[in-house]
């Protein structure tokens, strides 16, 4: 395939390298940061700055899920939770100009060490897998495989997926179980893996908070204020999710 085939240039291409090279020294570095008795809010802050420490900005509020709260949980601005004797989920994401990179990191805090080694175990293999010409289910069946063989199920109703210029989740998914009808993956995709392990059933409910939004789609309003907080949603954000 010619590199005009490719949607991404080389320019592009490196912007998202920037973005994971930051995005995995934050990771490492909020990892240390995570112990019993630390507020949630220190380490999510500690993350977001120096993410624009090193250069990047903050592709979404960090997750800071806890236990059974698989995703998508992230502490308010007066929140004053604390670590415990938990096993911990860090999800952080970074953006370079809108070009994204998507990681997580499980730290456990509570003895139950092997469930985080399932997950860890089976996105190296995953990544083993990825090319161009390789079905996304492939992918998900080996994730599936690494999760049973720790004697845990994979979470099915949560998948990994593209990313795109100012857009955290596109095509293709990837899911994390076997599937007859996935998609071959293409030359110039970018995609995020996330294997989620659980010795539950292997699917998650919505929670009762909503704590992460984003802006859909551009309306007119009328309200001054309104229109003031649309504008700098837009300006800050564009599509990208934001906290409270």
């Amino acid at each position: 395939m010619s590199e005009q085939d490719v949607d991404l240039s080389a320019e592009k291409y490196e912007k998202h390298r920037e973005a994971g090279e930051i995005l995995a020294q934050v990771r490492a570095e909020a990892a240390e940061k995570v112990d019993v008795g630390v507020t949630h809010l220190e380490v999510a802050e500690f993350a977001e700055d120096r993410i624009r420490e090193l250069g990047g900005k903050p592709a979404f509020p960090v997750n800071i899920s806890i236990d059974e709260e698989a995703a998508h949980a992230t502490p308010g601005i007066d929140d004053e939770t604390t670590f415990g004797e938990d096993m911990v989920n860090l999800d952080i994401g970074v953006h370079v100009d809108g070009w994204l990179a998507d990681t997580a990191i499980t730290v456990d805090l509570s003895g139950h060490d092997e469930l985080a080694e399932a997950s860890a175990e089976a996105l190296d293999a995953a990544l083993e897998l990825v090319e161009p010409g390789v079905e996304t289910g492939e992918i998900g069946a080996e994730i599936e495989s690494v999760i049973e063989g720790y004697g845990y199920n994979p979470v099915v109703n949560l998948s990994g997926h593209g990313l795109a210029h100012y857009e955290q989740h596109t095509e293709p998914n990837i899911p994390n179980l076997g599937v007859e009808r996935g998609v071959e993956l293409q030359v110039g995709d970018v995609v995020a893996i996330e294997p989620f392990a659980t010795d539950g059933t292997g699917k998650v409910g919505e929670g009762a908070e909503e704590e992460i939004f984003a802006l859909e789609r551009e309306s007119s309003v009328r309200d001054r204020s309104a229109r003031q907080a649309l504008s700098q949603i837009t300006e800050e954000f564009r599509t990208l999710p934001f906290a409270t």
